[in-house]
């Protein structure tokens, strides 16, 4: 928490399912204040084929490769979802304007070992990169199978045993490969998304964040030594007019935890606002922080939240230098200190179309909200605005975000 504050950002931004026939590229944004060029788009690493829709990145090396100093955080690995090609960028001869080091090929993947559209990467302690995938060479949506880069990202093989693929990758035992146990959520559990530990190595205990079912999930380890869980945060659904369903659910597609483990903040894409939540008993999260900034019932749209007595009403959400903020709130990054979080809107293309149409229109933008980390509480910060509607390409939409030195979600540590 007390390294150095953040002065660049890595942004995925994605062209493929826009209807512009540009490669996806990934945007480095300045966000040191005494900079002339704060908040501004600043480089810009065009991947090298059209239609891949970058998603998640991860680094190279994280904290649990600790015992090993040779080891060092130079490169950041973009795999995609549509193409299942992945990307090794560098990001040490110059930070600000990163460069292509290595390009993975699908087919190269798939032949050795039967999966394809990596989804989400992971450094290992073993110097190795795990990264999930989604399917296999048929298209298949089995989602249950990862992929092993070694440390000059060539291509090792599965990780999991023969028989051991997890149901949906969520359960796993990452040092032998092996399935220990399987989490049943049941109908509290619906479309789970991300999975945080927290960052005490000494807790075994972490949250899962249930999109459609809008539920924080804890899980932890008994006394027996087996996992179980219980539901820790339920936003409820809203009662709406004009919408594709009576209720509009908060889908909750992201969310992370402070570096103290004192803090949970989430995001509601749907409904459009973010929460704070203090997590100091991690079985009793108390809200203390919302902030409202997007969501299918802003002002101006058709869609209206119902109350209990039948009045309607709709989120106030502020314009940011003149701009009418679009979408919800999808990816979020938090300082080291915990005072500063960065916010996007882009979920995925084929669901920001459907949900968001202008959001496709007219690009994605990332906010930068203002923290109280003594009393609670989130404020959007008014100096801050990047516009990815004015690309020099056109508009593009703007997916995960990382630090150069890592940030709240890319470590382990163990």
């Amino acid at each position: 928490m007390s390294g150095p504050r953040e002065a660049i950002l890595y942004v995925n931004c994605i062209y493929n399912g826009t209807g512009r026939k540009k490669p996806d590229f990934l945007a480095t944004v300045d966000v040191d204040p005494n900079s002339p060029t704060y908040s501004k788009v600043i480089h810009r690493l065009f991947m090298t084929y059209i239609g891949d829709e970058l998603h998640h990145s991860g680094w190279n090396a994280c904290s649990s490769c600790h015992r090993d100093p040779s080891v060092d955080r130079h490169f950041l690995i973009l795999p995609s979802v549509a193409s299942g090609r992945i990307y090794v960028v560098d990001t040490s001869k110059n930070p600000k304007a990163p460069s292509l080091h290595k390009v993975v090929e699908p087919e190269d993947i798939v032949e050795k070992t039967g999966l394809a559209y990596p989804h989400t990467s992971h450094c290992l302690a073993s110097g190795d990169i795990m990264i999930s995938c989604l399917g296999d060479k048929h298209g298949n949506a089995k989602g249950n199978g990862f992929l092993l880069l070694n440390s000059e990202f060539n291509i090792k093989g599965r990780w999991e045993k023969p028989g051991h693929s997890p149901l949906f990758s969520y359960d796993f035992c990452w040092p032998d490969g092996e399935l220990k146990q399987i989490l049943d959520l049941g109908d509290t559990g619906l479309t789970p998304l991300e999975l945080r530990f927290l960052h005490d190595p000494s807790k075994d205990a972490g949250y899962v964040g249930c999109a459609y079912t809008s539920n924080m999930v804890r899980f932890f380890k008994t006394e027996d030594g087996s996992w179980s869980h219980e539901v820790a945060i339920s936003v409820k659904p809203m009662k709406v007019q004009n919408w594709i369903l009576p209720e509009l659910p908060g889908f909750i597609t992201d969310f992370l935890i402070s570096l103290d483990d004192r803090y949970l903040y989430l995001i509601n894409w749907m409904q459009g606002d973010i929460r704070q939540y203090n997590i100091e008993d991690p079985k009793i999260p108390v809200l203390s922080g919302q902030v409202w900034v997007g969501g299918v019932i802003q002002k101006g749209s058709p869609v209206f939240a119902v109350t209990e007595d039948g009045k309607t009403w709709q989120a106030d959400v502020p314009q940011i230098q003149g701009h009418r903020l679009r979408g919800g709130p999808q990816m979020i990054q938090l300082s080291l200190d915990g005072k500063r979080l960065y916010v996007t809107n882009s979920l995925f293309s084929t669901w920001d179309r459907q949900f968001y149409p202008e959001l496709v229109e007219k690009g994605s933008h990332m906010l930068l909200i203002d923290v109280d980390t003594e009393k609670g509480g989130l404020k959007i910060n008014p100096d801050f605005f990047v516009g990815f509607g004015a690309e020099p390409d056109g508009p593009c939409l703007a997916h995960e975000i990382r630090y150069p030195g890592g940030d709240c979600t890319s470590d382990i540590w163990i």
